[in-house]
């Protein structure tokens, strides 16, 4: 049988969480519960649904391969031009996209662990080197991972918030990273979260992408504007990065129902205030419950919560036993995603039993 290249053959695919109605008929369970995805538990942005509504008579026509009125729509709300931002299918494929433009074999990609498992599979992919940088205290170490970096490396990844820990990196920080940098490293900064971010200090990175530094602000629509099922993402960079960016891009990368609902959805403030409250009255409502039982977590940034654990696996399968979907993250800990009120009561009953 014909073989792969050794890089290709030693990738972990990744392993995204069975969907509810797979899970209950394994187990024979009903009435379950996800908060293993990081999911938007509000739903989609109304608008957004109705946009979906209005172009359904129109699905036999190609989407518009340049996404011309929904990157026109995000430079004026981010007052850059459209040709400074590039569409993805979910951010995840612009992550893809940027280390094929700008990595070849045997180059380095900075990167923190544990972090989105992405990054390591898209530098692996191509025979690239992934530097993987422990975290500190849960966040991002940006003076190690500056000091990871090479004459080899030329991409950094940053998430912030960081997933799976919800954790952030500040003003302060940041700057002092980027200022340390060389010029000829591409800084990739994942933004999936940031809707969420209440932290006033928060990292500035569209600073730097004014400044005119080369780094690519990786944003999304899956998370807080509920459209995940879509697929749908986007980058904010120089032009010149855009137009290298493009040239790997497949055409007609996003459908034309996901560019009609983000546009719908960018029009819809109400939801994202709606779902910034539900998730901030959740954090609460499960910080207040952890602590009364003793149990550690990490305050979170983000809409779920990292929790450490003595046995991932074992609390995994025995909260699936009572219908509570939450997501293993290595051995020794649990990410959970902030549901709505009544699914946060049920994971915290769940826990105690």
């Amino acid at each position: 049988m014909i073989r792969p290249p050794e890089h290709v053959a030693a990738i972990r695919p990744y392993l995204p969480g069975k969907p509810i109605e797979e899970l209950e008929r394994e187990l024979g369970i009903s009435g379950s519960i996800k908060l293993a995805s990081n999911e938007n538990p509000t739903g989609p942005s109304p608008k957004a649904v109705d946009a979906i509504k209005s172009i359904a008579d129109n699905l036999n026509r190609y989407p518009d391969g340049n996404g011309y009125y929904l990157k026109n729509k995000l430079a004026e709300r981010l007052s850059v031009s459209p040709d400074e931002i590039i569409l993805g299918n979910g951010s995840n494929e612009l992550l893809d996209i940027a280390a094929r433009t700008y990595m070849e074999p045997g180059d380095e990609a900075v990167m923190a662990h544990p972090s989105f498992v992405v990054y390591s599979m898209a530098v692996q992919s191509i025979g690239a080197k992934a530097v993987q940088v422990p975290l500190k205290d849960y966040r991002h170490d940006l003076s190690a991972m500056r000091n990871a970096v090479t004459g080899g490396t030329k991409v950094v990844f940053i998430a912030n918030p960081n997933n799976p820990t919800g954790t952030i990196n500040k003003k302060d920080e940041f700057d002092h990273f980027m200022e340390g940098l060389p010029d000829s490293v591409l800084v990739v900064v994942d933004e999936a979260y940031f809707e969420y971010v209440s932290e006033k200090d928060y990292a500035d990175s569209m600073k730097w992408f004014r400044s005119g530094r080369d780094i690519l602000i990786l944003r999304t629509f899956s998370k807080i504007y509920g459209l995940a099922g879509l697929r749908i993402g986007y980058g904010i960079a120089k032009a010149g990065i855009v137009t290298e960016m493009n040239k790997i891009r497949a055409p007609f990368n996003t459908g034309t129902m996901a560019q009609a609902a983000a546009l719908g959805a960018l029009d819809d403030d109400e939801h994202v205030r709606k779902s910034r409250g539900t998730n901030e009255e959740g954090k609460k409502y499960l910080y207040n419950e952890l602590n009364n039982l003793g149990l550690e977590y990490v305050p979170t940034e983000a809409n779920f919560i990292y929790m450490p654990v003595k046995d991932s696996m074992a609390l995994y399968e025995k909260l699936l036993r009572d219908g509570v979907i939450i997501r293993p993250m290595g051995p020794n800990a649990v990410r959970v995603t902030i549901g709505l009120p009544e699914e946060n009561k049920r994971f915290i009953e769940a826990i105690k039993k």
